[in-house]
């Protein structure tokens, strides 16, 4: 059943994320993997959609809304923030303790979240297609990956953070 309606929705969901993807700044397979995310949380929960056409072209649209609304929201730095070039010893003791209790929360998370963050947190400043090599996966997903896996790094640290 499943397999069925992932073959008819693909044409249509390829067009639409190709429609959108463009406007909402998103590349079209980031838009298609968010979607298919979507889909299949929506068949866990409720089974499948009544219109599945009208439902997907809904997700579509309100997932090309949600990443304007982040690219709108969301601003890169203009610059790196500015590093104190003689900090004290206590700052840098409790940096480096921040650093190691992040790195150990990384390491304890689920599946590919371990070597896919430490991938961006690598000094070497790799591009997405640099890290998709070193992982064998597609360029595309790495984006919703990474939002899962950062999901679940906020969840695993909320007690401890909670807690100071």
């Amino acid at each position: 059943m499943t397999s069925d309606l992932v073959a008819a929705l693909r044409p249509l969901l390829t067009a639409e994320a190709s429609a959108e993807a463009h406007a909402s700044g998103a590349e079209a397979s980031d838009l298609e993997q968010a979607v298919w995310l979507r889909l299949l949380e929506h068949l866990e929960a409720d089974g499948p959609p009544p219109d599945p056409h009208r439902w997907l072209r809904s997700a579509v649209r309100s997932e090309a809304r949600r990443t304007r609304r982040i690219r709108r929201d969301e601003r890169p730095y203009a610059t790196e923030p500015a590093v104190a070039a003689e900090q004290e010893p206590e700052q840098l003791a409790l940096s480096a303790a921040r650093h190691r209790a992040l790195r150990e929360a990384v390491r304890r998370l689920p599946g590919r979240c371990p070597r896919l963050l430490e991938a961006l947190l690598s000094p070497r400043d790799l591009t997405y297609r640099e890290i998709a090599g070193e992982l064998g996966i597609s360029q595309g997903s790495l984006g919703p990956e990474r939002s899962r896996c950062l999901g679940c790094l906020r969840r695993l640290l909320a007690p401890e953070v909670a807690a100071r």
